[in-house]
């Protein structure tokens, strides 16, 4: 049966690492994050994944090899996967909440 609303609320958050958490819903090849960053989070490495997603709460910064762009409250974020679009994200505020839609 298809499920046509998330209700986040009453799913329970998994942390991956230190500084992020997050809740997740599969469902046809895709997944549904609601992702909560903290300043405790720290990309140990450049991420060469794809994310497509939009920033409800927070400020954050993504550096792409050396070009910094900030993300705010109301920005949408459209990176393609593969090496020529690495980047590292830092969380600037002290929470960020991101909601992400990815390919499983």
């Amino acid at each position: 049966m298809e499920q046509y609303k998330v209700e986040f609320e009453s799913m329970t958050w998994e942390s991956p690492a230190e500084g992020v958490r997050f809740k997740a819903y599969h469902q046809d090849g895709k997944k549904l994050r609601l992702v909560e960053f903290s300043k405790k989070f720290i990309e140990p490495d450049c991420c060469t994944k794809g994310h497509i997603g939009y920033i409800l709460e927070g400020k954050m910064e993504i550096d792409f090899d050396g070009n910094i762009i900030i993300f705010g409250p109301g920005d949408g974020i459209f990176i393609r996967a593969g090496e020529k679009n690495k980047h590292k994200a830092k969380v600037i505020t002290d929470i960020v909440k991101v909601i992400l839609v990815e390919d499983i």
